[in-house]
């Protein structure tokens, strides 16, 4: 069964949120991949601040491809959240609740997400296509010379994903791999 999510998301609602949970989130989002990551950060470092609301905003890892005519945006899949790894703790200690994308977190990102009550999200990656369909809306607000990697603001209607890491640590990719090896 499906679980509606409204976003954004504070986060006592992402701390209700359990590893194995599909979810249909509807709302706002932005998209943001490691360029667009790095700008932020150190445009923040210099004091100018970041081009969206970062408390309780779930950001998407991913860089739509452009739109075709009568399209609200292009194929829009997630990209490998790795390499949001180096900026994640950051993001989520201004008070991110949410990380979309696909692939494994590293320890540091797990541990801030317990620390700050976030969680991650995987979205089915090679159905870009298919996502774009739930984007109603896409806006570019920031770095539109990063091309791609710009960031935008996306309204979305029943975005499917699984909650594959919970605000306590608990990893659905661990858990996983160790009922497949049991069996």
């Amino acid at each position: 069964m499906n679980k509606h999510i409204q976003l954004p998301i504070n986060k006592e609602e992402a701390r209700a949120l359990k590893i194995g949970e599909k979810v249909l989130l509807s709302g706002t989002m932005y998209t943001s991949r490691d360029a667009a990551h790095k700008r932020m950060l150190e445009n923040k470092e210099a004091g100018i601040e970041f081009p969206m609301p970062i408390e309780n905003v779930a950001i998407y890892y991913a860089g739509p491809a452009p739109a075709k005519p009568g399209e609200v945006i292009g194929s829009c899949g997630p990209t490998t959240s790795g390499r949001m790894d180096a900026y994640a703790p950051k993001f989520m200690a201004h008070g991110q609740t949410v990380m979309i994308g696909k692939g494994l977190r590293n320890d540091d990102v797990i541990q801030a997400m317990k620390k700050e009550g976030a969680v991650y999200l995987t979205a089915v990656g090679g159905a870009g296509a298919l996502l774009a369909k739930c984007i109603k809306k896409a806006t570019c607000i920031a770095y539109e010379d990063l091309g791609a990697e710009a960031i935008y603001k996306l309204e979305v209607e029943d975005f499917p994903a699984i909650v594959t890491i919970d605000s306590e640590g608990n990893n659905l990719y661990e858990i996983g791999k160790k009922e497949y090896v049991e069996k």
